[in-house]
């Protein structure tokens, strides 16, 4: 495997797509070993996604696609405003809050970021926010989005490494919300520093909150009924997809009216787009991940490891170092893809609880979109703020600080993770 990995990040140096690098590199382990039947190689690919619980994927990137056209990100923008405009530092705390809110609804931290920026950035530039720091703020509170159900990263790691869906969902209410309280309170303190103003002069009414609250409450119980669905057996993972879908629907035709067949042509547009990227990914990774077990990889790895420590924190702790320098060189579900067998076997060995790495793992993995030399969230925010890459990362340290912070706290108190898991589904 030594090889293949070699293989595969120079496909990746000279600019070859992932999906090709993957599958290529895949093929040189069944040129090392020609004992193996080389039809392995055209089956693996299709084996991979004939799975009913790889549905869910697809299903849930056309649902966070439907939600966004129905016309409920402006209001969420709206109920963000009402929540979090008199702080300071308004807009870059509403990017907070609207991130949380839109962790419902998209599942994509990429696709957060872009519409922030789109929407939230001019006006934070206009108001003296610096571009680095607008799109620092914008880029990190997106991570929010991909934690919170129904996040793409996390169905794909509980599919490859058969974790429950359902306690992965239930962790990520409760790890997201603590991620909205770390970032929440950067831009607090950065705020102060820099005397920036709040957005608006007073806090809005209870009764302009209500009825904010009325007019995105379909927004808002969408992650609540995914977990209830799934937690008493309503829906599995793939059916609670589905229902996401009509959910969406009809919320767009009958409740807001805004869903128009111009918006479903264009909505099936992207989404065919977006689940052909990846599941092309997935399928060739199938190539890629068949020798892993066949050269005993994470029994290796786990014996390396464990001659350094047998500390389930210190492990934990090289493990996201390890994960950091992945997240910075392989796009994000790649890398979930890719390292879930190995290191989810390593760390249960250690009596480390699966959702509570899961989460970890997601969260740092996703980081790797915020930093060079691959960011895609980095890149695409610089690119509608235009904002240079110097400027971004001379502000962006201090959100990076505050969410090694918050990899620390769940690290060392895994009971913030599992605490609704096992509220919901028991010990």
């Amino acid at each position: 495997m030594l090889v293949v990995a070699v293989v595969f990040l120079f496909f990746l140096a000279i600019g070859m797509p992932v999906a090709f690098a993957i599958g290529i590199s895949g093929v040189m382990f069944f040129l090392q070993h020609p004992e193996l039947p080389f039809t392995m190689i055209a089956q693996l690919p299709v084996s991979q996604t004939q799975t009913v619980p790889m549905l869910a994927i697809p299903l849930f990137i056309f649902a966070g696609n439907l939600m966004n056209a129905t016309g409920i990100t402006s209001r969420l923008v709206k109920l963000s405003t009402l929540l979090t405009g008199h702080m300071k530092g308004g807009l870059a705390q509403v990017s907070v809050v609207l991130s949380t809110l839109m962790g419902g609804v998209s599942g994509s931290a990429t696709a957060d970021a872009a519409m922030e920026a789109r929407i939230l950035g001019p006006g934070m530039l206009k108001r003296g926010y610096s571009k680095g720091y607008t799109a620092s703020v914008i880029g990190f509170t997106s991570l929010i989005t991909a934690t919170i159900p129904p996040g793409i990263g996390i169905i794909i790691y509980g599919t490859v490494g058969e974790v429950s869906i359902g306690r992965l969902f239930a962790a990520g209410l409760m790890v997201g919300f603590l991620m909205m309280v770390v970032m929440m309170g950067t831009v607090a303190v950065t705020a102060r520093i820099r005397k920036w103003k709040p957005e608006r002069e007073k806090k809005a009414s209870i009764r302009e909150i209500f009825e904010s609250l009325a007019d995105t409450i379909w927004a808002l119980v969408f992650p609540i009924l995914l977990l209830v669905g799934i937690r008493f057996g309503l829906f599995t993972p793939s059916e609670v997809g589905a229902f996401a879908c009509v959910y969406a629907v009809l919320v767009g035709v009958f409740v807001y009216k805004e869903f128009t067949w111009q918006r479903l042509k264009e909505t099936m547009h992207h989404t065919i787009r977006d689940i052909g990227a990846i599941m092309f990914i997935i399928s060739l990774s199938g190539i890629f991940g068949y020798g892993i077990p066949i050269d005993r990889v994470p029994q290796m790895l786990t014996r390396f490891i464990s001659g350094v420590s047998l500390n389930p924190s210190v492990v934990l702790l090289m493990i996201i170092g390890f994960l950091i320098i992945v997240g910075m060189i392989m796009e994000g579900s790649v890398a979930i893809l890719l390292l879930t067998p190995i290191l989810l076997p390593m760390v249960e060995e250690l009596g480390v609880d699966p959702v509570h790495f899961g989460l970890i793992m997601c969260s740092v993995i996703t980081m790797g979109l915020l930093t060079p030399p691959i960011g895609i969230s980095m890149y695409t925010v610089c690119s509608i703020l235009e904002c240079p890459t110097k400027e971004y990362l001379r502000e962006f340290m201090v959100f990076l600080v505050a969410f090694v912070i918050y990899i620390v706290i769940l690290v060392f108190l895994p009971d913030v993770v599992l605490f609704v898991p096992r509220i919901l589904y028991g010990s």
